[in-house]
């Protein structure tokens, strides 16, 4: 394609979009606006994904030994966890650190509860496995569980079921809420491109008879539905960017407990990423619109 033909579809694709400059603003302000709210579910599954993972991570599962175990029997549990890929950390605790770690908890002005447990300490030395993710959490536990030496596996799957649920519920909705803006951003591009088509249907006509090419008729109106799509990109990820960054500065001390992702991932991440949908979506709704006006 020669460099003259290229500037012929832009300089076309331009003017058109100048002379239906009302409904192309409406357009992609309506793009935007569909890939703002599609921004902002996004964002919600990421901080709620990496709170997730978190939490998660902090989980631990402790493996009770009993009093009398051997050695080669904790050599044995120790193999087995070692060979469960994803832990971070393993911690031994004997019985008085179990004992002072109870003692902390209750604190100075309630150390007569535990009184006496120096001279007969009835807590179990245990291993204190942590992992970097809540999926681990099952395969630790399954390979401690039945073990020789082993008293108890505190079996939290319940807890690391509900956050993989949630988890995965979020991604779920995710999917269904980003298919179904990209068949409504689908649907505005294309009606402007519409629109541009029947003020120009004639001037189609008179092209296809004099021997343009299809392609030839198509690029101006897909160029035209690319430059909208990237428009109503940039103007989201703008206003995303500085609507997130307001949210982060304002909360993230108020609520404790809860890390915000940092606003630069949107300019890293989210930018080219919706300017690229922004051409995809464009480029397509461009040729699905202009398909029965090819047929003279």
């Amino acid at each position: 394609m020669k460099i003259s033909t290229i500037k012929y579809f832009i300089v076309d694709a331009l003017k058109s979009l100048k002379r239906n400059r009302t409904v192309s603003l409406a357009s992609v302000a309506t793009v935007a606006a569909t890939l703002f709210i599609l921004g902002v579910f996004l964002l919600i599954v990421f901080n709620v994904n990496a709170g997730v993972q978190k939490v998660g991570a902090k989980l631990e599962v402790k493996i009770y030994l009993k009093d009398n175990v051997t050695i080669a029997e904790r050599s044995a549990l120790e193999r087995a966890i070692n060979n469960v890929q994803g832990i971070t950390k393993v911690d031994f605790q004997d019985k008085k650190d179990a004992l002072n770690q109870v003692k902390q908890q209750f604190g100075p002005d309630d150390k007569s509860l535990v009184q006496g447990f120096d001279k007969q300490n009835p807590f179990p030395t245990a291993y204190i496995v942590k992992v970097d993710k809540p999926e681990i959490i099952s395969k630790v536990v399954k390979a401690a569980t039945g073990l020789k030496g082993v008293d108890k596996v505190n079996d939290v799957r319940d807890v690391v079921d509900k956050i993989i649920k949630i988890t995965n519920t979020f991604k779920v909705v995710g999917i269904v809420l980003f298919a179904i803006l990209i068949g409504v951003s689908l649907f505005l591009i294309g009606n402007t491109i519409k629109l541009t088509l029947y003020s120009r249907k004639k001037e189609i006509g008179i092209m296809k008879f004099v021997g343009a090419t299809d392609w030839f008729i198509r690029w101006p109106f897909i160029i035209e539905g690319m430059i909208l799509g990237v428009a109503g990109a940039v103007i989201s990820t703008g206003v995303l960017y500085y609507a997130y960054k307001l949210v982060v500065e304002k909360y993230s001390n108020a609520v404790l407990g809860i890390t915000f992702l940092n606003p630069q991932i949107i300019l890293s991440t989210t930018l080219w990423q919706f300017m690229l949908g922004g051409l995809v979506i464009g480029a397509i709704g461009s040729v699905i619109s202009i398909r029965k006006f090819l047929i003279v």
